[in-house]
C-alpha cells in the first residue's frame, strides 16, 4: 500500500513554526564583565595609574570592592614581574660586547632584583595575617607595618640595582636594557605599596582609628 504523503498545509505549517523558533530571542543573556570602576578609582591614589590599571583590570571579579584583594593582587603581579625581570637581567651576562664593569653590574643586579623577590613574598605573607575588618588593631598595624617595610625595602633593591649603572662607561646596550625591566618593575611596586598605604588607611578609618 502506499504511503500517505504529507500535505502541503502540514509542511507549510511546520516550516512556520519551525523559524519562528529559530528567531525568538533567547532568555540567557551573555555574562557581564566585572565592573573595573573600584580599581580605576583606587588606582588614583598611585603615581602610575594608568599602568595600575593596565595591571589590576583582570583581577576585578576576584577584588571586587575589597581594598585588602586589591592590594594583594598589586604584590602578587609585582612579585610576578620582579621574578620576570631576574630571569631576564641574568641572561645580560652573556650578552656579546659586554664589558667586565658592566657584568658585575648586572650580577648585582640580578641579586638585587632577587632581594626584591624575597621582600614582597614577605609582604604578601604578611598580608595574609591581617584578618580582614575583625582584625585586632594591634596586630593590624603591626602585619601592616611589616608589609610597607618589606614593599619599600624592594623600591629600595631596585633603585640600588640602577644606580650600579649610573657610573662613567656604562652606557652600553647592558644599562638600557637593565633601565627597561628596572624601570618598570619599580613603578609597578610603587603602585603596589600605594594600595597597600590605602588599605591600611581605609581599614584604620573603619575602626575609627586616626
Amino acid at each position: 500500500m502506499a504511503k500517505a504523503k504529507p500535505s502541503l498545509s502540514f509542511l507549510f505549517l511546520f516550516h512556520i513554526l519551525f523559524f519562528t523558533a529559530l528567531l525568538e530571542p533567547s532568555n540567557s543573556q551573555p555574562a557581564k564583565a566585572p565592573s573595573t570602576d573600584f580599581i580605576k578609582s583606587s588606582c588614583r591614589s598611585t603615581h602610575y595609574p594608568a599602568l595600575c590599571v593596565h595591571c589590576l583590570s583582570g583581577y576585578a571579579a576576584s577584588v571586587q570592592q575589597d581594598p585588602r584583594q586589591l592590594a594583594r593582587a598589586a604584590l602578587q603581579v609585582s612579585l610576578a614581574r620582579a621574578r620576570a625581570a631576574a630571569s631576564q637581567i641574568g641572561r645580560l651576562s652573556r650578552l656579546r660586547g659586554i664589558t667586565p664593569r658592566e657584568s658585575q653590574a648586572v650580577q648585582d643586579c640580578v641579586q638585587n632584583v632577587g632581594h626584591s623577590v624575597s621582600r614582597l613574598s614577605q609582604a604578601i605573607d604578611e598580608l595574609g595575617q591581617m584578618g580582614g575588618q575583625a582584625a585586632a588593631a594591634a596586630a593590624f598595624d603591626w602585619h601592616m607595618s611589616n608589609a610597607q617595610t618589606w614593599v619599600s625595602g624592594a623600591l629600595t633593591d631596585e633603585n640600588t640595582c640602577l644606580d650600579g649603572f649610573a657610573r662613567p662607561g656604562m652606557d652600553g646596550a647592558a644599562k638600557k636594557a637593565v633601565q627597561g625591566q628596572v624601570l618598570q618593575l619599580a613603578q609597578v611596586v610603587s603602585n603596589a605599596l600605594a594600595l597597600v598605604d590605602r588599605y591600611g588607611s581605609r581599614h584604620r578609618g573603619a575602626k575609627g582609628q586616626p
